[in-house]
């Protein structure tokens, strides 16, 4: 009856640490399409509008920060869940 119990016990703290490692990889993956889709975007309207496409850089910079501090903080918040 115990070794059942270690044995549920230690299934469940695996399936959470795999939990955790996969919602790491997906936030980064996440992340990564994120800032791929902003680069595109920020060439696409710098090319139809090149008078202001020093505008178009500064505000992908700034969203590609923002998107990159989500990112850190949900794998983060992942790796504690591993510990």
């Amino acid at each position: 009856m115990l070794f059942a119990m270690l044995l549920q016990a230690a299934a469940g703290a695996a399936l959470g640490k795999a939990g955790a490692a996969i919602g790491a990889a997906v936030a980064a993956f996440a992340a990564a399409f994120g800032i791929g889709k902003i680069g595109k975007t920020a060439l696409e309207s710098g090319a139809r509008q090149p008078e202001q496409a020093g505008h178009y850089r500064m505000t992908a910079i700034i969203v590609g920060a923002l998107i990159e501090g989500a990112c850190l903080f949900a794998i983060l918040v992942c790796l504690l869940g591993i510990l």
